[in-house]
This record gives structure tokens, C-alpha cells and sequence, in this order.
């Protein structure tokens, strides 16, 4: 079975976008990494409405991507505050490679707004793809794709 016999049905790719594919989601799930928790720091930093903020905030707890706790402020009632979950950590390497790509092609001519380095050497980090066994960094001929275990015949 080839790519065009192969049905995208049950494609993870596609399915991870249903979850974080939409720029909301993903500059929140940012935000979450950079040590932003609460409600109103969402908005103020990424600049969405209320509404939207609250529905995205809504669908990544329910995706089971980042959880709730709750906090409270002398005087104020008990509010919750958003945490990644491990789920939630697991997309950081595809956002760090999500900017390793804008820094390439998007960035000011100055450069990059944001460095995110390794904390003992101080280097830049960067996104590679090795095999299983370590073989890298790959490019994209030295990869295959095969069809997987829940691999279905297009219908």
C-alpha cells in the first residue's frame, strides 16, 4: 500500500491539528512553556478576546494538554490558574521546531525576538530528526514512509 492508497482517517498528523493547530492554541501553548498560568496574563500577552481565550483555554484542559489549579490571591476569590501537563510538554520539541523554521524565514532582519539556549553551555538549542538508534541529524532522503499498524486501505 502506497501514500495514495493509504487512508488519512486516522492520520495522528491531522489529528494533532484538530487538537493544537489553530494559531490561538499553539501561542498559548507558547505562553504555558514561557511560565505564563493565569487567566488575564493569557490575554493581556497573546492579545485575544476573553471568549476566544476561554474556549481555547477549555479545549487544551479537555485535550488533557494543560490542567487547572487553583489559586488565590489575598482578598480574591479562588481563581485557577493553567499548567502544562506532560502531554502538554511533549509538543515542545515540535515548538521548538515551529520556530527554528520562523527564525529561518520570518524573523526581523535583526534576527530572532526570542533565544531559547541550553542552560549549561549557553548554546542555541536546535531541532534534528535522528533514527531510533541515534543516525543523524537526517534529512528528508534518508527517511521512508511506510504504513504503520493501523494503516487502512483509502475507501
Amino acid at each position: 500500500m502506497n501514500w495514495l492508497e493509504t487512508s488519512t482517517e486516522n492520520c495522528t498528523v491531522q489529528r494533532t491539528l484538530e487538537l493544537v493547530g489553530e494559531k490561538w492554541s499553539l501561542l498559548l501553548i507558547r505562553d504555558a512553556m514561557n511560565g505564563v498560568r493565569r487567566f488575564d496574563d493569557f490575554r493581556r500577552h497573546v492579545g485575544l478576546s476573553e471568549a476566544v481565550l476561554a474556549d481555547r483555554l477549555r479545549k487544551l484542559v479537555a485535550a488533557g494538554i494543560l490542567e487547572t489549579a487553583a489559586y488565590r490571591e489575598p482578598g480574591s476569590r479562588t481563581r485557577r490558574e493553567y499548567r502544562l501537563t506532560r502531554k502538554g510538554w511533549d509538543l515542545w520539541p515540535a515548538m521548538i521546531a515551529l520556530k527554528q523554521w520562523g527564525d529561518r524565514y520570518t524573523a526581523d532582519p535583526e534576527g530572532p525576538p526570542l533565544e531559547v539556549r541550553h542552560s549549561d553551555c549557553g548554546e542555541p538549542l536546535r531541532a534534528v530528526i535522528v533514527c531510533a538508534e541515534d543516525h543523524g541529524p537526517l534529512t528528508p532522503r534518508q527517511a521512508r514512509t511506510h504504513p504503520g499498524p493501523s494503516a487502512r486501505p483509502q475507501g
